[in-house]
């Protein structure tokens, strides 16, 4: 599902270049899950960036279902990112002008995949039916990252990138989203890459490996 080849990345500074990433070499297998972790300043984000085609390698290889990023146009990736990849982030990125059943829906109609049967199920299973004509500053943050996982899916990505999506939950609600978000991921074929500080986090996913200095390090098989 997910080859990124001997990837590296370098920003450029007041002192010179700085080379975030050394040689990345990462592989997600269809369906499955990855958590990706290390400390401040490794590469995580930097990284899930350039998968999801927000930013372009110096050099080496990322493709997604045998699609490599580095051929396809801007407009290419933009329409890719539409229909392929959902995105998940700690900072829950709602439309605040949207009602939640509007958010929901909102990625799988720019998708033009827009399933009201898979939205009434993720409606159910994300437990948000009482709460579809609220918009986003009536909910909590528990509440509101439970509509950001169910609009990331509603258009069946085959790729899941999720940026600390409990960070700014106490332990507690994180665990209850955590948990929804993986009982999904079981239900339907997408692969789910996951930056998270977390070793709890991190235990529950199929694998982990960790970034330090810019490259990886295999931490387990889960």
């Amino acid at each position: 599902m997910l080859h990124v080849h001997n990837v590296f990345k370098s920003y450029s500074s007041a002192q010179g270049p700085v080379e975030v990433l050394r040689g990345v070499e990462l592989h997600l297998q269809h369906g499955s899950s990855l958590a990706l972790m290390g400390e401040s300043g490794s590469g995580k984000s930097t990284l899930l960036h350039l998968v999801a085609g927000l930013d372009k390698v110096d050099s080496g290889i990322i493709s997604v279902a045998d699609r490599p990023l580095n051929s396809m146009s801007e407009s290419q990736l933009a329409n890719w990112r539409r229909t392929e990849i959902g995105l998940v982030f700690q900072q829950f990125n709602l439309i605040e002008s949207l009602r939640v059943e509007d958010n929901l829906a909102f990625q799988a109609r720019l998708a033009g995949r827009h399933d009201p049967q898979w939205q009434a199920r993720l409606i159910e299973r994300l437990g948000l039916g009482n709460l579809l004509d609220r918009y986003p500053e009536q909910l909590s943050g528990g509440q509101q990252q439970r509509v950001a996982i169910g609009r990331a899916l509603a258009s069946r990505p085959a790729l899941l990138l999720a940026d600390e999506p409990t960070g700014n939950l106490d332990e507690t609600t994180g665990d209850e989203v955590l948990q929804l978000l993986l009982d999904l991921l079981n239900d339907s074929t997408t692969s789910l890459l996951m930056v998270t500080h977390s070793t709890h986090v991190a235990e529950r996913l199929a694998h982990k490996v960790r970034l330090h200095k810019g490259q990886v390090v295999v931490e387990g098989e889960g």
